[in-house]
């Protein structure tokens, strides 16, 4: 049929261009769109379809080009890239913004007193331990006795530098303390995705080469990766958590927020959701999320390897995780 939909669309990569800062932005904002959240199952399945059976050289009648792309981000927001299981809802990249803004607008206000820090840097780990978790590099399953030393580790780190530095705080200005929970997130970060993903700096994360043929397992590859997503969750915090503390403290000097205290926990979580919205998917592109390396970074016996098997290959692809 002449207005049937070319097979040529290259739906395995995104949209935009990947090696530009603004197209992988784009492809961010598709991917972390809260809105994905609330579809349903019938749909996110009825995208799983389109895309799969499409790969297979299978179109729909009547498939637009927009409504497959439309149908690849329903995908990609809701099903895992490596192993292709649908991902557990708090977890996904598209709940970022929602799960976050709450957290973090609670932290910020919440702040004052020892339980409500330990509290919300509990409630903050356990939801990091998840999307962590959720979404990993490459399609090797963790143990629960990983899951739990990153989950603890991570957990007693952020609580520990939330009142080491709150009790610093003490002695200087009141807004010095209000930056507390952002060095916590931050410590915490550096602990948590390491600790749950020590799998993958063990035994290696996937690496590909430009044809997407896998070429063996890299644990320096893995470690390229961990630190760009520690980099990335970091830059993602700073806006949300450093933005809104000044606002709030200047707003709170004001007759009408001393008038109305019960404002403050919900102006604080709607200026860390605005903060998000732009902060999770631009921070997300920092870096492809097809990362790559030289050949001559990697293990020597994987060097080796490539160079018996892919002679060509100088330049080796993985997916770095978020």
């Amino acid at each position: 049929m002449s207005g049937e939909l070319a097979l040529n669309i290259n739906i395995k990569e995104p949209r935009w261009d990947q090696g530009t800062f603004m197209g992988r932005a784009k492809h961010f904002f598709m991917v972390t769109d809260p809105r994905t959240v609330l579809l349903s199952s019938e749909t996110l399945e009825e995208a799983r379809l389109i895309v799969e059976d499409y790969r297979a050289g299978v179109v729909k009648p009547g498939l637009t080009e927009d409504e497959l792309w439309r149908a690849k981000y329903i995908y990609d927001s809701a099903f895992h890239p490596d192993t292709g299981e649908k991902m557990f809802v708090i977890g996904r990249m598209s709940a970022q913004v929602p799960m976050n803004m709450s957290i973090t607008g609670c932290m910020l206000t919440f702040y004052r007193t020892t339980p409500a820090v330990v509290f919300w840097q509990w409630v903050n780990q356990s939801f990091n331990a998840v999307v962590n978790y959720t979404n990993r590099s490459g399609d090797a399953p963790i143990t629960v006795n990983q899951l739990g030393a990153a989950y603890v580790s991570a957990t007693t780190g952020a609580v520990v530098t939330a009142l080491g530095l709150k009790s610093l705080a003490t002695r200087l200005p009141p807004i010095v303390s209000r930056f507390v929970p952002f060095a916590a997130v931050a410590a915490a970060n550096c602990i948590n995705i390491p600790f749950m993903r020590q799998r993958e700096l063990k035994y290696g994360i996937p690496v590909m080469d430009e044809n997407g043929n896998r070429l063996g397992e890299s644990a320096s590859a893995a470690k390229q990766a961990i630190v760009q997503v520690v980099v990335s969750r970091i830059g993602m915090a700073v806006p949300a958590m450093a933005i809104p503390p000044v606002i709030m403290n200047a707003l709170e000097k004001r007759a009408f927020m001393k008038r109305f205290p019960i404002l403050n926990a919900p102006v604080q979580v709607g200026l860390v959701g605005l903060c998000l919205v732009f902060a999770t998917p631009l921070c997300c592109a920092l870096f492809p999320q097809k990362s790559s390396m030289s050949v001559s970074g990697l293990e020597a016996d994987l060097q080796e390897r490539i160079r018996e098997t892919s002679p060509n290959t100088t330049t080796v692809y993985f997916n770095k995780g978020l």
